[in-house]
């Protein structure tokens, strides 16, 4: 690839370096593709952010997983939410805050396993070869559930460029069939079923010190010609406003539809299970997520700070795909705002 224009538009379609030799923003990485195709070269440190999220929804349990690399620190999760129950929802988790502790992460999307333990507690993602498996332990929490990819199941994969100095690389995938179990407490719940969805979020970056993102994501079936579709939901704001790139797409049947618009916010910072509104200009995507829990975390450590308000609930609206409207009714997933000084 020579072309050095930054096109946040334009398709990736063979493998490229995200840096150039000192490090700085490779102008030809820049752009979007259908499957992981860049190689995450990083170099230098202090602003480097490496992670691997994955979310875990069923009717019955919720479970998110957070491995990360932030170059001075390594900051790690494990979080679950028993919804079996509307009227007591029951949550439990545990996060790790190790200072200098580095994790090894593969430089592209699912090329090896990460991991990390620490006194009790222990995350592994191990591929495998057609899905990962995601192994957690916590005192609270313990996880094991095989996630499968689809053969030909597409991915979001974005980068976001701030600056040559400041970008972003991130893939997302949603809609990816899980198996397995958790246990919180003295509590196992099955995750099994057709309603049983993985979400990945990848992420690889130098980051400016302050940023505020949104992001939602959702898994499900909607009805169309008499018969059910799968679609996924990924839409995100904020972070990537004024840099010419987006990571909103939608997933139909396993088939990436990217939408290259920035899209429309609208929630309550005083009121977080008030409905959330995500919406196109171009009305491919008009969406309601209507909240049930918020996940609510705020951490002040000198120099880091987050403040998160990640929102589970139900997806409702429409989608235009191809000249065809779907209807979306309850799709589960989940839509959040993060602030963070790292």
């Amino acid at each position: 690839m020579t072309t050095t224009r930054r096109d946040g538009r334009r398709e990736i379609t063979s493998p490229v370096d995200l840096c150039t030799a000192d490090g700085s923003l490779d102008e030809a990485a820049v752009g979007w593709s259908r499957r992981p195709l860049h190689r995450s070269n990083l170099r230098g440190r202090g602003r480097n952010k490496r992670w691997e999220y994955w979310c875990v929804t069923t009717p019955d349990v919720v479970l998110g997983l957070t491995v990360s690399d932030l170059d001075y620190a390594a900051l790690c999760s494990i979080w679950a939410l028993d919804t079996r129950d509307p009227a007591r929802l029951h949550e439990a988790g545990a996060t790790r805050l190790l200072p200098l502790r580095r994790i090894r992460m593969p430089e592209r999307c699912g090329d090896g396993p990460v991991g990390i333990e620490h006194n009790g507690f222990a995350i592994t993602l191990t591929p495998t070869t057609d899905g990962v498996h995601l192994s957690a332990r916590s005192p609270e929490v313990c996880a094991e559930v095989t996630v499968t990819r689809p053969r030909g199941h597409e991915a979001l994969g974005v980068v976001v460029p701030w600056s040559r100095r400041r970008f972003q690389h991130t893939v997302k995938q949603n809609t990816l069939p899980a198996r397995g179990e958790v246990r919180l407490g003295e509590r196992t719940i099955a995750v099994d079923g057709p309603d049983a969805w993985a979400t990945l979020d990848h992420g690889r970056g130098r980051w400016p010190y302050r940023v505020t993102w949104n992001w939602g994501a959702g898994s499900g079936t909607v009805k169309h010609a008499g018969r059910e579709r799968v679609l996924g939901i990924q839409v995100g704001g904020a972070w990537t406003d004024g840099t010419g790139s987006t990571e909103n797409a939608l997933t139909l049947d396993g088939r990436l539809h990217p939408v290259h618009e920035d899209l429309r916010w609208h929630y309550d910072p005083d009121d977080w299970l008030a409905p959330w509104r995500v919406g196109a200009p171009s009305g491919v995507l008009d969406l309601e997520l209507r909240p049930f829990f918020d996940r609510a975390e705020c951490t002040q450590l000198g120099v880091l700070f987050n403040d998160t308000h990640q929102c589970f609930g139900t997806w409702h609206g429409t989608v235009c795909l191809d000249g065809t409207v779907l209807d979306v009714e309850g799709i589960r997933g989940w839509a959040e705002q993060v602030r963070n000084r790292w």
